[in-house]
């Protein structure tokens, strides 16, 4: 969706696709549908085998990662050909845990901070169905001492020219993240574990407090790692997490239920590892991190037991 709206505006953007998309896409075009405008357009793309050469003639200033979590490692050995020393590389993964791998592999010195807010799916018939919401990219360094770099500043020009989302870059990008992974965990643990929406959860006698004592417990972690959550956007999240009749549930729920692998380890177990090493006791967390390890040992073999 992003990747698309940059390009819609005109900006130089190459998508890195399997066959099969890159078929789609030379006979179809990127198509994209939201209630914040339709489009169809021919876009440039290359697969992975192609990568190498592109990457050599026509060097890339930044790659924009954004695969599943569970993808990472994958999706390390798929861009690596087109990370220079003079490129940047924005994940905008859910969670934390990706940065250490990234940072392995590419140094440091090359990976920005990102995160975004998106509901979207890819349709039927391969569209990228942006779902009611409003479409948010979040990015920076993540070493405070480089903020205002001129990559960012670049990054920020070129997405002010886009239109179909917002686009920050912040100069204090870590707590960004953790803002957004507090609220995150708190959302998937509570409706995977419910199979349920924000609104059905709270309708229940003890929804509301269970709702708040799962958030009051990601609070903590982040507090805990020195990135306490400001009590404003704290207030924020809890109202989003409690509100009467809200049809908000997590992607991850979304992929749940149609059978399909999920962040768990990179979202909700992550999160309560931390907590753990921190020495906080987090019950709730506890039992979402089981429900989810159930959940993909069943996926995994599903004729046992």
């Amino acid at each position: 969706y992003f990747g698309g709206r940059l390009a819609q505006a005109g900006v130089d953007v190459t998508f890195l696709v399997r066959p099969a998309r890159a078929a789609q896409l030379e006979r179809d075009g990127l198509r994209i549908r939201s209630g914040l405008g339709d489009a169809q357009f021919p876009v440039a793309h290359v697969t992975a085998d192609a990568l190498p050469a592109l990457a050599a003639e026509r060097p890339f200033d930044l790659v924009l990662l954004s695969c599943k979590a569970y993808d990472l490692d994958s999706s390390i050995d798929a861009i690596a050909p087109a990370v220079t020393a003079d490129t940047a590389v924005l994940p905008i993964l859910n969670g934390l845990l990706h940065y250490a791998a990234l940072d392995a592999r590419f140094g440091a010195e090359r990976v920005l901070g990102g995160l975004c807010f998106i509901s979207a799916m890819k349709g039927e018939d391969g569209e990228v169905v942006h779902l009611p919401s409003p479409p948010s990219m979040t990015f920076g360094e993540r070493d405070a001492s480089h903020n205002g770099s001129a990559r960012t500043r670049a990054l920020e020009a070129v997405c002010a020219g886009a239109s179909g989302f917002d686009a920050v870059r912040s100069d204090s990008f870590m707590q960004a993240a953790w803002n957004k992974f507090t609220f995150l965990a708190a959302l998937a643990a509570a409706t995977c574990l419910m199979r349920a929406s924000i609104g059905r959860i709270v309708d229940t006698d003890g929804g509301t407090k269970f709702l708040s004592a799962l958030h009051e417990e990601c609070l903590a972690v982040a507090a805990a790692d020195g990135h306490a959550i400001p009590a404003e956007a704290a207030q924020q999240a809890r109202a989003l997490l409690t509100k009467p009749g809200s049809t908000v549930t997590a992607s991850m729920l979304r992929d749940l239920e149609s059978g399909q692998d999920v962040e768990a380890l990179q979202i909700i177990g992550d999160l309560r590892a931390r907590a753990h090493a921190a020495g906080r006791a987090v019950p709730h967390l506890d039992a979402a991190w089981v429900h989810l390890q159930a959940y993909r040992s069943r996926r995994a073999t599903p004729q046992t037991p």
